[in-house]
């Protein structure tokens, strides 16, 4: 079982489908500490009722990123979380959160990277026409939405969509594949090769 302590900054709904996963059993792990970036997300409700201990930031805390990963990352160490999980994290994480835990920072995006980066991957796949969209999940870094790719998966952008149900299928695909992708890494199975790609055994 791996322990998990998840970021968050509003809703947190890939943090239920992961606190579902973990009550099902489909997901052999735990998480140990919530931290959001502002004290009344909605998420932190989601996992003070499954009994998951929670921070919530300040806006004065985010001042100063360096000293606020810095805090974060001690209170992740603090909990023996061995994973880091961004659930709708909306900000860069830096150096001391990425020093502390190298290569176990684990993020979600709403697009198929490389393509359509950033806050509004959705909107922007959406704005550019695009026939197939889809979410990422990859390990993060200090560049935005970079880092060695984990998993992704397509979602076909239809004649009949809007952008209201694009994103309600786009999230139903995540919902799916954060937990199942975390499951690979509890087995030990994914690893990062010399060439920084990942590779499944």
């Amino acid at each position: 079982m791996i322990k998990l302590g998840v970021l968050i900054s509003g809703g947190g709904t890939n943090l239920q489908a992961i606190i579902d996963a973990c009550t099902a059993g489909t997901l052999d792990a735990e998480i140990v500490l919530v931290i959001a970036s502002k004290p009344d997300a909605y998420g932190l409700k989601r996992a003070q009722e499954a009994g998951i201990p929670t921070i919530g930031l300040t806006r004065e805390v985010y001042n100063e990123q360096h000293a606020a990963d810095t805090l974060i990352a001690e209170e992740f160490t603090r909990a023996d979380a061995e994973y880091i999980v961004m659930a709708g994290y909306m900000r860069r994480v830096t150096d001391p959160l990425l020093a502390a835990y190298p290569d176990h920072v684990i993020n979600i995006h709403p697009a198929l990277l490389p393509s359509f980066a950033g806050a509004h991957g959705i909107q922007d796949a959406w704005d550019k026409g695009v026939k197939v969209t889809g979410v990422t999940v990859h390990f993060a870094n200090a560049v935005y939405d970079d880092g060695p790719i984990i998993a992704q998966q397509a979602v076909e952008i239809r004649k009949d969509d809007t952008i209201e149900t694009l994103e309600e299928r786009i999230h139903a695909v995540e919902h799916e594949l954060y937990p199942a992708t975390l499951q690979l890494l509890a087995e030990g199975r994914l690893h990062i090769g010399t060439d920084r790609h990942v590779y499944l055994t």
